[in-house]
C-alpha cells in the first residue's frame, strides 16, 4: 500500500508473517497437542499442551502490549499536535478527548483537524470508526504496529 493512498478502507494494518503464519502455526500447534493429549494422555502430553497454549497466549500478549504502547505514544503525539493546530478556545478542550478519539483523529490532516475536533466534541462522537469515516484528507500512518 502506498502511503499517499491510505484511506479509511485501506488503513488497517495486517502484518502477514504475524497474522497469516505465526498465529495460525501456533494455533495449529495447540490443536495438535490437544489431539495428542486426548489420544495419548499422560504427564508429558499435558506439559506439551500447556506449553503450546502458553506460546500462543504469549504471541497474543506481545502483540497486545505493542499496540497498547503504540496507543500511548499516539495519545502523546496527538496532544502535542492539537496544542499546535487548534485555536485557543478549542485548545482548552483537548482534555475532553478520550484516548480512542485521539487515536482515531491521528489520521486527519492538520487543516481539517480543528473542525473535526470541534465536531467530535460537540456531537459526542466516540466510536473510532465513526471519527475515521469523517476524515476527508487522510494523513497516512505507515509506522504503526
Amino acid at each position: 500500500m502506498s502511503d499517499s493512498t491510505q484511506t479509511y478502507a485501506t488503513h488497517r494494518r495486517r502484518h502477514p508473517p504475524y497474522h497469516f503464519f505465526v498465529m495460525p502455526a501456533l494455533l495449529l500447534y495447540v490443536v495438535t497437542n490437544l489431539v495428542r493429549l486426548i489420544r495419548e494422555p499422560g504427564p508429558g502430553m499435558l506439559v506439551n499442551f500447556i506449553a503450546s497454549v502458553a506460546l500462543f497466549l504469549l504471541a497474543g500478549i506481545v502483540r497486545l502490549y505493542a499496540t497498547k504502547l503504540q496507543d500511548r505514544i499516539i495519545r502523546l503525539e496527538m496532544r502535542q499536535r492539537l496544542a499546535i493546530c487548534l485555536p485557543d478556545p478549542l485548545r482548552g478542550r483537548i482534555d475532553e478527548l478520550s484516548p480512542g478519539q485521539l487515536i482515531a483523529l491521528r489520521f486527519a490532516s492538520d487543516a481539517e483537524l480543528p473542525d473535526l475536533v470541534r465536531r467530535v466534541l460537540d456531537e459526542h462522537i466516540t466510536k473510532r470508526d465513526d471519527i475515521k469515516q469523517l476524515i476527508k484528507s487522510w494523513t497516512p500512518d505507515p509506522l504503526r504496529v
